[in-house]
């Protein structure tokens, strides 16, 4: 009987495998179909793609700006050159990460798991994040420049409300993945609610804080290179004006300066948050 049973074990474990590696294959070749099909969808809706005649002689005008930048644009006696609009930029960027980080730590403490009780309160939170990560830094920028009119401060709003949805959501998850034991042990203890917040949480959570308000910071000096565009600020303005004039040498070092002040502050950001973590 022992023998007759084991084999019947084995014989249900060997169906089970099958009909495992089975539903893979099955799984494996409907995706396969399924990207086939969206690619021939996607190919299909580019029936009237073509190269314009002056395409040509366009791309050669560009990369002409791209080889003889307008160095002269650097530094202007007026104030208007590509210094003046690359420090606004980075001013937009530094107080839209400044506004956003101050307003995520009550986001990101409300969309925590393990600080409430009751699991509706922090599904409520992340619910909220989610909804203001829905809208991108350009219509945040359109949005504020209807309410508070054309400037870097409409940027820095725009750039500070829409980083909260990514900075409270990666403030939370700090805060999820923290062994907070100390707390426990405060309370235990009579610590009341203020001092186990200071004392357990915040020391633990605060380089992760810090390390994202960083990265948050690399994301915003890009997002605000392109607000001007919509009239909230920065260096987009002097971008878009000389695309729409077809001034190539100009918009050849507009993107030299961005590729600098970008790079630059990768570089910087990134050996802060490595001693940060």
């Amino acid at each position: 009987m022992s023998r007759e049973s084991n084999h019947k074990r084995d014989v249900a474990i060997a169906k089970d495998i099958q009909r495992q590696l089975l539903k893979k294959r099955i799984m494996k070749w409907t995706s396969l179909f399924v990207v086939i099909f969206l690619y021939i969808w996607a190919f299909k809706g580019m029936k009237d793609f073509h190269i314009g005649k002056n395409a040509v002689k366009s791309m050669k005008a560009i990369l002409g700006g791209f080889i003889h930048p307008d160095w002269d644009y650097i530094i202007e006696p007026g104030g208007e050159d590509l210094i003046h609009a690359l420090m606004d930029t980075l001013a937009i960027a530094v107080l839209g990460t400044f506004i956003s980080a101050v307003l995520s730590v009550p986001f990101a403490f409300w969309a925590a798991r393990n600080m409430s009780k009751h699991k509706w309160i922090s599904s409520t939170g992340k619910f909220v994040l989610a909804t203001i990560r829905v809208f991108p830094e350009l219509i945040m920028a359109i949005i504020f420049v209807s309410a508070v009119g054309l400037g870097p401060f409409a940027g820095i709003l725009a750039l500070g409300f829409h980083s909260v949805g990514m900075l409270g959501k990666l403030f939370a998850e700090a805060i999820e993945n923290k062994d907070l034991s100390s707390r426990e042990a405060l309370i235990a203890s009579g610590a009341n609610k203020i001092q186990t917040f200071w004392l357990a949480v915040i020391p633990q959570v605060l380089p992760e804080f810090l390390s994202y308000t960083l990265y948050r910071f690399e994301i915003s000096v890009r997002a605000a290179t392109i607000l001007g565009i919509v009239g909230a600020g920065g260096i987009g303005a002097p971008l878009i004006f000389a695309l729409q004039g077809h001034t190539w040498d100009r918009v050849g070092i507009i993107f030299i300066g961005i590729v600098v002040m970008v790079t630059m502050i990768d570089y910087i950001s990134g050996a802060i948050r490595k001693r940060l973590v």
